[in-house]
């Protein structure tokens, strides 16, 4: 290679080092043109290299649906699915550069079932791209992506008029779709809404202006993106760094290493530790294995401390002299993102930068209708819906709200089950009255409560189909426990539905709850050293998880009365079963809503084998080995 080459490549690489970068989607209904147009950038920018066009004139003649011409949607469409069905399914990144900028584009789903994947898209960009397509207008699905746009911080928005070559380029068509939109957004934060009429197809309005649409005079789409400012001045430059992770190579180093959320660090810099609030300075900065100077938001670093502190995973270092807001519970927005629906007081992990705790929806305030943003009242939600919701995390979080920092406030929910992603959310703020509310000191301690019953407190859980004979085994075994100078109390479904909980009905969300509050109950009279025998259904899993870690070790004893469904039905004298097959009688475990079996209880009694007595003898046994 020669020198004179050389240095030109050198000074190629520099210059595109000091480019800024642009990162925006585009998303809109399905069959709007997104991959298409995205397929035109790249074609038209030069970002295609040689083997990439004749893969994708092969791929055209096999896959493509624009006949003799080269289908640019399959530059962005890589999945066998997404060619066959002619849909994009799963975001597709893609990276280009013009001599002013370099992009980084996500193409998202259109279709209404892979919303998630198109809010994922959405999380990182700068800029959205909304596509409409002329002939079809605003759709549910537009006024959906653009609400979720909001939702995720974006405040650039292009309008990007597609496929304006199927109306004959009518001005008339276009004007109408730009009022509508237009009204739509009035209440949204968006800073600028840019419409555009284009054919991703012909590349109208693209790269060049088109000569079909002459009384558009506005800028094309790329002379749109390279002059578009979206990186405001940062008013806001109080250092953030979340703690990935501790790097203890010896005795003689111990580094906090993560990426700079917000701000600049500098050594010789007061921090603090949040949320035990320590303050330290700032010894070194390590951007790989050299030390720098400085290190600023998007670097990734290893900071070195002048004293040793308790600091791990999911700590976040911050600037001494304006920390960030601690809190456990929050008011926030919600994109629900599976078809199984969410319950106010389920149990799921919370992900918030690196930290991740418990966490429970307390209350659904409201969800917002996604053609008109109206307030509507719920009591779950479903697919794809959007709510504004309070929530509670089993450890305090350090966070910002949303508005201000993407990584300290946009959070993901996630099944403690199966581990799938099921929310995304962004905090408003902390709810400062229940920052107020504290545990009051008490004089006497369930130990001494316990010790003047002369017993150790245990929680009883029975779980089984409704026939099972829970309540029938908790009764027989309260009895003998009485009879032996124990202090006790029966819990049962039915009767704590005429009183604590004579206002929920029986839909799953109205069931979390239930057990939720009789757990709450539960872990009470545990406390005040009683053995209490709690003989409800619960027939999920989470559920009786969360009861569980509400206890302390070898204080709760799930027991799984197992009894085959055609013997509880033998045995219903109410008729229940009867009813539920007969379909008068709704949301009926066992029949039309689920029944989770324990999968490790303390005590499996095969009820349909065994007698009562022999239940009861297995149960004493059982308490008598762990007391």
């Amino acid at each position: 290679m020669s020198i004179l080459h050389a240095q030109d490549i050198a000074s190629f690489l520099d210059g595109q080092r000091n480019k800024e970068t642009l990162r925006f989607i585009t998303c809109g209904s399905v069959d709007d043109g997104k991959s298409t147009l995205i397929g035109r950038l790249l074609f038209e920018s030069k970002s295609i290299f040689d083997d990439q066009l004749q893969a994708l004139e092969t791929d055209s003649r096999q896959y493509g649906t624009q006949g003799e011409k080269m289908d640019l949607a399959l530059l962005v469409d890589g999945l066998q699915a997404e060619r066959e069905q002619g849909i994009t399914i799963d975001v597709a990144y893609r990276f280009f550069a013009t001599e002013r900028r370099r992009y980084i584009v996500a193409d998202t789903p259109g279709h209404e079932q892979y919303t998630r994947n198109m809010a994922t898209g959405a999380s990182t960009a700068d800029l959205a791209v909304i596509l409409i397509g002329a002939r079809k207008g605003v759709l549910t699905q537009t006024r959906r992506h653009s609400r979720i746009v909001a939702m995720m911080g974006i405040r650039h928005v292009v309008l990007a008029v597609n496929k304006m070559d199927l109306v004959g380029c009518d001005q008339a068509i276009y004007d109408g779709i730009v009022a509508d939109y237009q009204t739509f957004a009035a209440g949204f934060a968006f800073s600028s809404i840019q419409a555009i009429p284009l054919s991703g197809l012909d590349g109208d309005n693209v790269l060049n202006h088109s000569t079909r649409m002459p009384w558009y005079s506005g800028p094309t789409l790329m002379e749109y993106l390279d002059t578009v400012g979206v990186h405001a001045p940062n008013e806001r430059d109080a250092f953030r760094l979340p703690v990935q992770w501790v790097n203890r190579p010896n005795l003689d180093f111990r580094g906090f290493c993560g990426r700079i959320a917000e701000g600049a660090v500098r050594p010789g810099d007061t921090v603090r530790v949040l949320p035990s609030g320590v303050t330290v300075q700032v010894k070194a900065i390590l951007a790989g294995f050299d030390e720098v100077d400085m290190a600023t938001a998007g670097d990734a670093v290893t900071l070195t401390l002048t004293e040793e502190v308790d600091a791990s995973r999911g700590d976040v270092l911050v600037a001494a002299a304006a920390p960030a807001e601690v809190a456990d519970q929050f008011e926030a927005k919600l994109l629900w993102m599976v078809e199984h629906p969410m319950s106010p007081g389920r149990q799921y992990l919370l992900k918030l930068a690196c930290k991740e705790v418990t966490a429970t929806i307390t209350d659904i305030k409201y969800r917002e209708d996604v053609n008109t943003g109206t307030h509507l009242a719920a009591k779950t939600l479903g697919l794809n819906e959007i709510a504004t919701v309070n929530l509670s995390t089993s450890a305090p979080l350090v966070f910002e709200p949303y508005g201000a920092n993407r990584v300290l406030g946009g959070f993901i929910l996630i099944d403690k089950l199966t581990f799938e992603t099921v929310g995304a959310g962004m905090i408003d703020f902390a709810l400062r009255r229940a920052n107020n509310i504290h545990w009051q000191a008490l004089e006497l301690s369930k130990t001494v409560r316990a010790a003047q019953k002369h017993q150790a407190p245990r929680c009883i859980w029975f779980t089984g189909l409704s026939g099972s004979g829970k309540s029938t085994i908790a009764n027989v075994l309260e009895k003998r426990l009485h009879a032996e100078g124990k202090h006790t109390y029966l819990l049962d479904g039915d009767n704590v539905r005429h009183g604590l909980n004579r206002d929920l009905g029986f839909t799953e969300a109205d069931r979390v709850e239930n057990i939720r509050r009789v757990a709450e109950v539960a872990r009470l009279m545990v406390d005040a050293g009683l053995i209490v025998l709690v003989s409800f259904i619960s027939p999920f899993i989470s559920e009786r998880r969360m009861a569980r870690e509400l206890f302390a070790p070898g204080e709760f004893l799930e027991v799984f009365v197992d009894t085959p469904i055609e013997e509880c039905e033998r045995r219903d004298v109410k008729g229940l079963y009867a009813k539920a097959r007969a379909g008068t009688l709704k949301n009926f475990t066992g029949i039309d809503s689920p029944y989770e079996a324990p999968q490790a209880p303390e005590l499996h009694l095969h009820a349909g084998q065994l007698s009562t007595q022999a239940c009861v003898d297995a149960l004493v046994g059982a308490l008598e080995t762990v007391t």
